[in-house]
């Protein structure tokens, strides 16, 4: 054991006050999809304006995690930690008490700017509290377990609430969680103070942030506009060209908001392209199956939530029982690689789904695959692209990891979305009496072929780019 594990034994109960942050920023990416009918319904919301409620959380979470990143480095992790999770607890409180559809969308566009906040400084605490490498891989794999499970986790939570309290709770769930870790994270956290003598990279935030905002909200309207919009095709256009004179400025400026030297070693840089396609193509299983499941199986809110969970079981197995063990002896592209082709054999399994199929023998094969594969993905995909940073640009890495799963899972989103409804409508047109069901299941048939293509696409990845040995310090020269 290292003496800088030694030195800290609480770094277990810091361990569970961070996952139960990073549980809660993670759940509610999907806690309030299954209660938007309800909130809807209660505060009058037009059909236009409903996706603004999913919308304005994902906008500022993912436009700003660079921001909130940065702000760990500059004022200190622990203090970021606390902060991200006081302003979450309030906006939660704020979005359950809503009277109108406008205040529900700025509560959840301020969770989502604390969330930026708390998410990057969460795995930047975890990075620099666990140093020796057995500990690290327990502690990630938990962490990978929460990061990859905690969608299907808040579907569950999600219907439940809206089935037997209401919508609202939602919402005000997060807020006696969130005092639990701030009593948990003053008690238990360590950290260094912030960096003395640092600023925050003005030009930075206004390039890097503005050009993720650009990007997801065009590949939120892409799925109800089409991709030949002028709303989505401006956007993404802009967001192109504002990362693009983000990182232009980034190779110049004094202090960095995103310092470059981070994706210098080369297995670092691999774990991030595999989480960015990883993501993309997990997230037609939630898209696909909660239509699936309601749609054309006829189960009500708590079924559908609980039909989901074979995933979240599979992800913290594949992480916490098998990839924590294996990835101290084992190099973490064989964890990568494995894991991605479970992920896609997953995916062929439920391409084949019809709308007679039963759930046990039918979908439960491919769901406990996808989420196994996932777990064996994420946990060393997390560690890898975390390790050998040095201490003052963890939260720029960590909040660099978060974006690109925000962005991959936004991408996903739209582009197989896209792909299963063209699908369904080609399938229409060409046999005038197919069911709608029919069509709809066969359009799922095809995005989860391509979903099966992005997940070895990262196998490939994972297994060329990813060394056996650990990433170098971010600045030094790579290991070979």
């Amino acid at each position: 054991m290292t003496p800088a594990s030694a030195a800290d034994p609480k770094r277990w109960w810091a361990l569970a006050v961070i996952a139960l942050a990073q549980l809660m920023v993670i759940l509610d990416g999907t806690i309030v999809n299954i209660a938007l009918p309800s909130a809807q319904r209660a505060l009058g919301m037009p059909d236009a304006d409903r996706q603004w409620v999913i919308t304005a959380y994902t906008l500022a979470f993912g436009g700003l995690l660079l921001l909130g990143g940065r702000i760990a480095d500059l004022v200190g992790r622990k203090r970021a930690f606390v902060i991200g999770l006081a302003g979450f607890a309030v906006a939660s409180a704020l979005g359950g008490a809503a009277a109108g559809p406008g205040t529900l969308f700025a509560a959840r566009a301020l969770q989502g700017a604390f969330a930026a906040v708390l998410a990057p400084s969460a795995l930047s605490l975890l990075t620099t509290t666990f140093t020796d490498p057995r500990e690290r891989a327990k502690a990630f794999g938990v962490y990978g377990a929460l990061a990859g499970g905690g969608s299907g986790a808040g579907l569950l939570v999600g219907g439940l609430l809206t089935e037997y309290l209401n919508w609202r709770w939602c919402l005000y769930v997060n807020v006696p969680v969130a005092l639990a870790a701030l009593i948990g994270a003053q008690v238990f956290l360590r950290d260094r103070s912030g960096r003395r003598g640092g600023h925050l990279d003005v030009p930075g935030v206004l390039l890097g942030s503005g050009g993720l905002v650009a990007l997801v909200y065009g590949f939120s309207e892409a799925g109800p506009r089409g991709w030949t919009s002028p709303w989505v095709a401006a956007p993404l256009m802009a967001g192109v060209i504002l990362l693009a004179a983000f990182v232009w400025w980034q190779h110049r400026a004094a202090g960095p908001l995103l310092p470059l030297r981070i994706f210098r070693d080369r297995s670092r840089a691999g774990a991030f392209a595999t989480m960015g396609l990883a993501t993309i193509g997990m997230f037609g299983v939630f898209l696909f199956l909660t239509y699936y499941f309601q749609a054309v199986l006829g189960y009500p809110p708590v079924r559908t939530g609980l039909a989901f969970m074979p995933v979240s079981v599979g992800i913290v197995i594949g992480a916490t029982q098998i990839a924590a063990r294996l990835l101290p002896r084992t190099a973490p592209h064989t964890l990568m690689a494995s894991g991605m082709v479970l992920a896609a054999a997953g995916m062929v399994l439920l391409s084949r789904l019809t709308v007679h199929a039963q759930y046990v023998p039918h979908v439960l094969p491919g769901l406990l695959l996808v989420g196994l594969g996932m777990g064996l993905t994420f946990m060393p995909v997390y560690a890898t692209a975390t390790v050998g940073v040095p201490t003052q640009d963890t939260g720029a890495a960590s909040a660099a990891l978060t974006t690109v799963q925000q962005i991959g899972a936004s991408l996903g989103t739209a582009l197989l979305n896209t792909i299963a409804t063209g699908a369904t409508g080609r399938h229409r047109r060409a046999d005038s009496g197919t069911a709608l069901a029919e069509a709809m299941v066969h359009g799922f048939s095809v995005a989860y072929w391509c979903s099966a293509g992005v997940l070895l696409l990262a196998a490939l990845v994972a297994a060329l780019t990813v060394r056996r040995g650990k990433p170098s310090q971010a600045g030094s020269k790579p290991s070979a």
